[in-house]
């Protein structure tokens, strides 16, 4: 149940939505204006490669020493 990030393209506002499926159809509406001309935008957090390098630590879970 993943949250995109969205960005209003009348007001420019940047905002998240919670989305219960990747393949659901849901209407994006701009919490600041109202306006329905919103599109997903990149995220950050996808893109830095944060969802990678917290998973990259192999072995990062067992007892050093």
């Amino acid at each position: 149940m993943p949250f995109y990030e969205y960005e209003c393209r009348d007001c420019g506002r940047l905002f998240d939505k919670y989305v219960r499926s990747m393949n659901a159809r849901v209407e994006i509406t701009c919490p600041d204006c109202g306006s329905r001309h919103c599109e997903k935008s990149l995220s950050l957090f996808s893109s830095s490669g944060a969802s990678r390098q917290a998973g990259s630590g192999a072995g990062s879970c067992l007892p050093s020493g």
